[in-house]
């Protein structure tokens, strides 16, 4: 019996053990890869949605503009009812009538000078325009989202050159409270090495809060609701930096092949171009045919009687008459353009201009997208340069901080020159990652370019 509880209250350790583990499963917080970010982000934007529906109407557009191929029908039924005297010979009769008519027609353009294939034509570019626009805004988006979780990797990276700075600064706090309280250093190194962690303690405190301001950035890029509980994965960025895969000629073809804006540049381009034909076409003929039925019933209200005083005839009764009075017809019309006030000629006349207003908008865009490509290219070598410089920097201010640090184990220099030593090294370590994500972000800006997709 005492085994039996014995083993009922172990299992119920473990189930409680495994319950805890898997809460804390649960409640653990999701941490966001880069891909996460920008895929959120180019889904839920609110640009890119109103882009998209903005794409959305042009297809709406392309639609309408196909369906002019079919003939348009139409069918139409009235009725009339009269009262009064109508004038016959000398002198008049009454003339009281109810009538009614129904009509189904239809008619088909069947000459134009090709509007109806042009227009679909100057559509689907619009349609290709509205798409790019869509694809250039998720470019921006992502390169913003790039851009702020490297600042985020990078305030994280400072957080930590903070801690050791705090460590180094509490060592010595604690060797100046020892050899103080055995009176081997004054009372003021103490106040120095308590002054130096209390520094260190508040440049740890702004990087950790740099790092809480650059996930809130991020939370708000994303357009998230809760940013309280936002946090990214943590990538390690090797200190061996690679160099960029081509060269700026190699990447600004690609570019110029590859970049969206450049392309809805280039399909506002065939846009224009294909409307200056469509207007073209008002100056031609249009011929356009026509077919349709009906019937229509008579109901002279004051008598059943039709004909003259030598011969009446009962008056049919509707449906009979709708059946008699069936008829069809057809017809071809041709309207020639002779004068309308010299409008269509200005119209083409406007669509040369947009035409000459899209091609300077793509060299704009080549323009832009060059310039962004060389300065790439240029942060790249620069930051490389200075990510070089940064690092021997770097090792010489850790070599002069352990020499001031051993030097005022030895007594021959102050804690002040120990503080500045270490305050240098912290500088220089911060210097480096610096160069180091401004380097990683330009190499990976560039290969944007290059068409590489962003990873980390």
């Amino acid at each position: 019996m005492a085994r039996l509880i014995l083993k009922i209250i172990n299992m119920k350790k473990v189930w409680i053990i495994v319950f805890g583990l898997t809460c804390l499963g649960l409640s653990a917080q999701k941490k966001w890869s880069l891909r996460e970010c920008v895929d959120y982000a180019v889904e839920h934007n609110l640009q890119v949605i109103q882009n998209q529906y903005s794409k959305q109407i042009q297809d709406s557009n392309l639609k309408m503009a196909k369906n002019q191929y079919l003939p348009s029908v139409s069918a139409s039924m009235s009725n009339n009812v009269s009262f009064g005297q109508t004038s016959f010979g000398t002198g008049s009769l009454r003339n009281d009538r109810f009538s009614n008519s129904a009509n189904l027609g239809a008619d088909i353009l069947l000459f134009n000078n090709g509007r109806l294939e042009k227009t679909v034509r100057k559509t689907q570019f619009d349609v290709e325009a509205s798409q790019y626009d869509v694809e250039t805004i998720k470019n921006d988006i992502s390169l913003q989202i790039a851009q702020q979780y490297l600042t985020t990797l990078l305030n994280r990276e400072i957080v930590k050159i903070s801690e050791s700075a705090v460590e180094n600064a509490q060592k010595q706090y604690d060797r100046a409270k020892i050899t103080t309280q055995v009176g081997t250093t004054a009372q003021t190194i103490l106040a120095e090495a308590e002054a130096a962690l209390a520094r260190e303690k508040q440049n740890r405190k702004t990087a950790e809060i740099n790092v809480g301001r650059s996930l809130f950035a991020m939370a708000q890029l994303l357009q998230l609701p809760d940013y309280k509980d936002f946090d990214i994965e943590y990538v390690e960025v090797p200190d061996q930096l690679e160099q960029p895969l081509k060269s700026v000629d190699e990447v600004l073809t690609t570019a110029f092949e590859n970049q969206p804006q450049v392309k809805a540049a280039q399909s506002r381009i065939n846009s224009a171009l294909a409307q200056t034909e469509v207007s073209k076409t008002a100056f031609w003929p249009t011929l356009t045919g026509s077919v349709g039925i009906g019937s229509f019933y008579n109901n002279l209200l004051t008598t059943d009687n039709i004909g003259s005083e030598f011969l009446y005839v009962k008056e049919k009764k509707f449906f009979p008459q709708y059946k008699d009075n069936f008829g069809q017809n057809a017809s071809v019309s041709l309207n020639v353009p002779i004068f309308n006030k010299g409008i269509t000629k200005l119209q083409v006349e406007q669509s040369k201009i947009n035409e000459s207003v899209a091609k300077i908008t793509l060299e704009q865009q080549k323009q832009t997208v060059r310039q962004n490509v060389q300065k790439a290219q240029f942060d790249v070598d620069a930051n490389y340069e200075t990510f070089l410089s940064a690092v021997e920097t770097e090792k010489s201010t850790k070599l002069a901080l352990e020499f001031a640090d051993k030097s005022y184990t030895a007594g021959r220099t102050t804690i002040y020159d120990v503080n500045v030593a270490r305050n240098n090294y912290a500088n220089a370590q911060g210097s480096v990652a610096q160069a180091k994500y401004n380097y990683l972000f330009s190499l990976k800006l560039l290969n944007f370019y290059a068409g590489i997709p962003l990873t980390l």
